[in-house]
């Protein structure tokens, strides 16, 4: 009892005063609000920011897990062979995780900033042609915030998939070797069929992550820009609220994000269910 009322107060609340909340002409929580039925809906779905938000948030998706999955996979059967160093490579590559937002976000601004040090590389290598103002630049914006979410994924659920490889038994590893399969094959043919239900779970969690949780990402590093370039549904969803006081809206976006949340979950569930 004492669990489902957490969860009740603490989850299920939230999500119905979302729903209620989008409804409504709503300032902010402590001014008087009016209800107006789908107003707000019409009101998204008239609003090119709007698309173009989701359009990002779209690229963002469809580039970073597909990035970001298969290449923790695989460094993660790397680290469960435990070669020479692995204690060392699993902290690094658990690093980025214990890092926070903001630290992350200086060290990216400071390697993409117009003399920073992506910039620096290319000119020590006579590339001067091909150097740009990374976060300020419309072509580039969004890419970088990618790449932040894939270099703060990677390394964290590596290291989750190595946990989880390392209950294989080395039996079928060795079974698969004395039928020819070298470590590629035992890699694809052995470990991930066996683990595919978790890499599953692993792949539901980034999905999420990445669709609620990159406003942070945006804000400390183009705060959506230049333009609407890089800006996400969830960095709509607070720009809206918090900066814009127009909660009605921003919930409206929320609900949307929330209904993506569902469906986004079910087709990895589809895809990524064990066999067995």
């Amino acid at each position: 009892m004492p669990a489902l009322a957490w969860y009740g107060v603490f989850m299920v609340g939230p999500v119905v005063a979302m729903f209620v909340i989008s409804f409504n002409d709503w300032a902010s929580l402590i001014s008087p609000h009016e209800f107006t039925g789908t107003d707000n809906y019409r009101r998204m779905f008239d609003d090119p920011v709007f698309w173009d938000a989701a359009r990002n948030t779209g690229i963002q998706l469809v580039v970073a897990l597909p990035l970001m999955i298969p290449c923790a996979f695989m460094l993660g059967y790397y680290l469960q062979l435990k070669p020479p160093g692995h204690r060392t490579l699993r902290v690094l590559c658990f690093t980025p995780g214990l890092l926070s937002i903001s630290a992350k976000a200086m060290i990216f601004v400071g390697m993409f900033a117009p003399d920073g040090g992506v910039n620096g590389l290319f000119e020590a290598f006579g590339l001067g042609a091909a150097t740009t103002p990374w976060l300020a630049d419309p072509s580039t914006a969004l890419a970088t915030v990618i790449v932040v979410d894939v270099w703060g994924g990677i390394g964290y659920t590596a290291v989750l998939f190595a946990a989880r490889l390392a209950s294989v038994p080395e039996a079928l590893y060795e079974a698969a070797a004395l039928d020819g399969a070298g470590h590629w094959r035992r890699m694809w043919q052995v470990a991930y069929p066996v683990c595919k239900g978790f890499v599953g779970v692993a792949a539901m969690l980034q999905f999420l992550w990445t669709l609620f949780s990159s406003a942070a990402t945006v804000l400390m590093l183009t705060k959506g820009g230049p333009g609407t370039s890089s800006t996400t549904l969830s960095y709509l969803m607070y720009q809206r609220a918090f900066l814009q006081q127009d909660i009605g809206y921003s919930q409206a976006v929320g609900v949307f994000l929330f209904v993506a949340g569902l469906v986004g979950m079910v087709v990895i569930r589809r895809f990524l269910r064990q066999n067995h």
